[in-house]
């Protein structure tokens, strides 16, 4: 199967993915015993005029099945609807909070990938040495920390006892944004060659990225640790140390390729999933971006924006195992496409 039928096929399963979250999303959200009308009207000192326009609008005195159907015939004109905490479309605050999210969780896997990787070639080659002994420490304290209290302990040591970084935002106080083209700050401000944004940008994403990417470090650390200790008690492995081949080229070219497989697979879904919305970093942080955007909207029964929120995860993940499946075979020739 060629690569672009194989990209074709997969992309179509969004559609019944696509479907599947709109239903459940749809469901779980309008049977909670909530009132989004009086909440968006102003609470318990709304208007009963504003509140029945509201009902209207949003179809809520409809049964929930039309209500749905309605929802998915905005979907199908690419409309995600209007968000009444913010007074305007889900797609403009999608399309304004989803660049930070993205330039925070690039920035968190630059830091978790290569770390993680090297972290583990070097604990499975260096195998019950010291080097694996603390590797193998900070993976078990990477996954077991909670996210909040690393974020809250990083900002207290490095932001108030020792302030050497930025306690919160994308830019210092009264820094003017770049010029928006991508809507990532580092990248825009490449382009634009505004050289004091840029450090200024760099310098605020040092402690959330480093909170968001440990975490997946630990998982890839791990991963990538076992994965090399099985491939390195192969068969094929001893056969290229007998026939003389240097070590170096035994792990990086036979042993490392293979035991990247299931290291690419957790890498995949941990970005999906940190694009899905990092809800505790971004909110500690005061980083703008999706995940306290979503969690405001939960707050909030803004019903209209957590459903295009979880829409929007749902590609991102169905994309990130796209492009991890392709990767197989990029990496090792004896994965075909399609089980071709």
């Amino acid at each position: 199967m060629k690569t672009w039928e194989f990209i074709v096929r997969r992309l179509l399963l969004l559609i019944p993915v696509i479907l599947g979250v709109t239903i459940i999303t749809f469901t779980v959200s309008h049977v909670i015993p909530a009132d989004p009308a009086r909440a968006f009207a102003g609470g318990p000192k709304a208007q009963p005029d504003v509140i029945e326009r509201i009902t209207k609008e949003l179809h809520l005195d409809e049964p929930i099945w039309v209500q749905y159907f309605y929802y998915l015939n905005d979907i199908l004109h690419f409309n995600l609807g209007k968000s009444y905490l913010e007074s305007r479309p889900v797609s403009d605050s999608l399309a304004q909070y989803f660049p930070a999210t993205l330039e925070l969780t690039i920035f968190a896997m630059l830091i978790a990938i290569p770390l993680g990787i090297v972290g583990g070639i070097i604990s499975a080659i260096r195998r019950n040495k010291l080097s694996d002994h603390i590797t193998r420490i900070i993976a078990i304290v990477g996954y077991s920390l909670p996210i909040f209290w690393l974020a809250l302990m990083l900002q207290y040591v490095l932001a108030y006892q020792i302030p050497i970084l930025p306690l919160e935002g994308r830019l210092a106080i009264g820094m003017t944004a770049p010029a928006s083209i991508t809507g990532l700050y580092v990248l825009d401000s490449i382009v634009t060659g505004n050289l004091t944004t840029l450090g200024s940008s760099l310098y605020h994403l040092i402690l959330p990225s480093f909170t968001l990417g440990f975490a997946t470090l630990a998982l890839i650390l791990r991963m990538t640790r076992s994965s090399m200790l099985e491939v390195m008690g192969m068969d094929y492995i001893r056969t290229g140390r007998a026939k003389g081949l240097s070590e170096r080229t035994v792990i990086y070219k036979h042993a490392l390729r293979n035991a990247l497989i299931p290291t690419i697979t957790v890498t995949g879904l941990a970005f999906g999933g940190l694009l899905g919305g990092a809800v505790l970093t971004e909110t500690i942080f005061n980083w703008p971006g999706m995940g306290r955007f979503a969690a405001e909207a939960v707050l909030g029964f803004d019903f209209n924006a957590v459903m295009g929120f979880t829409i929007l995860v749902a590609i991102i993940y169905v994309v990130a195992n796209l492009i991890v499946d392709v990767l197989y075979a990029v990496i090792d020739p004896r994965v075909r496409l399609g089980g071709g």
